[in-house]
């Protein structure tokens, strides 16, 4: 089985990178292994200079297989459309996990380059409480913040309540925003929109950990000259052997299983 990789950094690999001038080299794969994220602007596979379409003519219709993540769903309709097999690690469980545990550390530690207070009695609001969300609560639980969550559906309401967190129901989240010292959004869309963010002391911080669009008005919280930070990538940031590990660990099962399947096929 041949593997190349496509978009990564020579020095943190251990497999010889393609380049433009190099792409028919991708003919001579089984598996090819795309950045995470697979592209920022839907067009250039991320991290390097071969386009999506370029890769897309490379392999349409053959047995090679795709690995990648974080790919906007319109370039997996382009991808299945000509036949390409694609495994998004990002929907892999034991990876989510383990990649929400680094983001959370990761954003922790900005809070604290980011802010002249201590983390212990701050109060801190998370926005979310997806698996970023609950990695936050408790490891800042260690910390003594005072810990606000905000969530929208009733099983997360009684989780967050069953943890001992002051929950903050969506419709309510206006009361208590002008009482934040830090706030982290995870919800990947509009949440910390212009009415909102007039409602945050000039003191706060806001880190959001959101991927594209992000979910706070940047325009607004610069304007009244808020401490943010639009915090993407924390692990590969913050600990990038951990978050190559990680990666590491979910190939290899992804490889695994899938070996496992074809036997059966056999």
């Amino acid at each position: 089985m041949k593997i190349h990789i496509i978009g990564e950094d020579s020095r943190t690999v251990n497999l010889r990178k393609i380049y433009e001038n190099d792409i028919v080299k991708i003919e001579n794969a089984d598996i090819i292994f795309c950045p995470i994220p697979f592209s920022k602007d839907g067009k250039i596979v991320n991290n390097s200079n071969i386009t999506i379409d370029e890769l897309i003519n490379n392999i349409k219709n053959t047995n090679k297989r795709l690995i990648t993540g974080a790919i906007k769903e319109d370039v997996i309709n382009k991808l299945k459309e000509n036949n390409i097999d694609v495994i998004d690690i990002m929907e892999y469980e034991e990876f989510a996990i383990k990649n929400a545990v680094a983001t959370s550390e990761g954003a922790i530690k900005k809070a604290i380059e980011m802010t002249d207070i201590t983390l212990n009695k701050s109060n801190i609001l998370i926005l979310g409480f997806g698996r970023i969300g609950k990695c936050l609560a408790r490891n800042l639980e260690g910390f003594g913040a005072n810990i606000y969550c905000e969530a929208r559906k009733n099983k997360d309401i009684a989780l967050i309540q069953s943890m001992g967190y002051n929950e903050v129901d969506l419709d309510n989240l206006d009361d208590v925003l002008s009482q934040m010292d830090i706030i982290f959004n995870t919800i990947p869309h509009m949440i910390l929109n212009n009415k909102r963010v007039k409602l945050l002391k000039k003191s706060a911080c806001v880190i959001d950990l959101a991927s594209v669009p992000g979910g706070v008005d940047f325009e607004e919280l610069a304007r009244r000259e808020i401490n943010t930070n639009w915090y993407l990538a924390v692990p590969s940031k913050d600990s990038p052997y951990s978050a190559a590990l990680y990666i590491k660990e979910t190939l290899e099962n992804i490889m695994k299983e899938e070996d496992k399947w074809e036997k059966k096929l056999m």
